[in-house]
């Protein structure tokens, strides 16, 4: 009871006295034990993301551990204590300037706290004015972490700052923060988002002409939903959205969200209308590229293709790419690096550079 985040990863001990499991809070991972007989205790504790716990009969432990600077290594955990035994990407890492990552905390409506992080551009200078990029995770039920990121160090490395952040809805911050949009979404987490931008400005080394937004899934259909209702972004890219709720309950790969509304379509087609990034395409005059894969059963790209043409009949600025033979995510590696370069791309265009 009144856990973050539902645990994941049980096993039993090699005695049989309880149950090891990892758990996420507040940005990060970490391992637990749980004895037949007794309270949780914490095995590990830090800001990093413990996963993949192997256990011994010697009560030792082979784990994999990721944080800001670090890519995923091999680690062995012993009581509390927590050794490296092999970081495979040392060499790749050893010449790299990465940028500096700042831990935010910030105000929603109604009293919730939003947990969030600055990803600083590579030899940052306090005195210079930095481009922005929010990027928003999917899900929505899901959470953003202090595990590496090779896309936000890519960003930081080109001059951008980046935002991320767990907005209501995000796990690992108890169950009233899941419930937060419940029935209500896209809703009140833009509201954490938009706070959080404001944050960042507060920092006083974000240049408010080039602010960007992106995000996949859950990310894809709040930048949809951002663009509609603001114009405080110089470009936005959507990958794989939700853009019309009505078709879109009917066409993924799940009758669950047929939950996330009150009524059916057919019952209250409104409820589905005025939830839908569809409903107020008339109102974007960001330049939108909408990114997805050919293959998605999740967000099928028939969504992606109806936000395209309603953009182009209104002759907004946009782009439509078709990643071929994808499905929910990208599986091939180029097209993870094709993703990263689409989106400098598009970002480097629309940005506002100084005479």
């Amino acid at each position: 009871g009144n856990l973050p985040s539902g645990p994941g990863e049980l096993q039993w001990s090699a005695d049989g006295a309880g149950v090891y499991y990892t758990m996420e809070e507040k940005g990060a991972a970490n391992l637990y034990f749980l004895p037949l007989n007794g309270t949780p205790r914490k095995i590990t504790d830090g800001a990093h993301v413990i996963s993949q716990a192997s256990l011994a009969n010697s009560g030792d432990i082979a784990a994999v551990r990721s944080s800001f600077y670090e890519p995923s290594s091999l680690v062995h955990i012993r009581g509390n204590a927590v050794t490296k035994i092999l970081d495979v990407n040392q060499d790749v890492l050893e010449d790299r300037a990465l940028g500096e990552v700042e831990e935010m905390w910030w105000d929603g409506p109604d009293g919730f706290r939003i947990q969030g992080w600055l990803v600083k551009p590579v030899n940052f200078d306090p005195k210079k004015k930095y481009p922005l990029v929010l990027y928003i995770h999917g899900g929505p039920w899901s959470m953003y972490s202090v595990a590496f990121n090779w896309a936000w160090q890519n960003f930081a490395a080109n001059g951008y700052a980046v935002l991320y952040s767990n907005p209501r809805g995000s796990t690992g911050y108890g169950q009233d923060f899941v419930n937060g949009i419940h029935l209500a979404y896209p809703g009140k987490d833009y509201d954490d988002l938009m706070a959080g931008v404001d944050a960042a400005l507060k920092k006083g080394f974000i240049d408010e002409r080039n602010l960007f937004v992106c995000g996949g899934s859950g990310g894809g259909v709040l930048t949809a939903w951002i663009v509609g209702h603001t114009n405080r972004f110089r470009a936005a890219v959507s990958m794989r959205p939700v853009i019309n709720w009505h078709s879109f309950v009917g066409t993924t790969d799940g009758v669950m969200w047929y939950d996330q509304f009150s009524k059916k379509p057919w019952e209250d087609p409104m409820e589905y209308a005025v939830r839908s990034p569809l409903h107020y395409v008339a109102n974007v005059t960001t330049p939108t590229m909408v990114m997805t894969g050919e293959a998605d059963l999740r967000t099928p790209i028939s969504q992606s293709e109806e936000y395209y043409r309603a953009l182009k009949l209104l002759k907004k600025e946009t782009l439509l790419v078709r990643v071929p033979e994808e499905f929910h995510g990208w599986r091939r590696p180029s097209h993870q690096l094709m993703q990263q370069l689409y989106l400098l791309a598009w970002f480097e265009k629309y940005r506002a550079k100084d005479n």
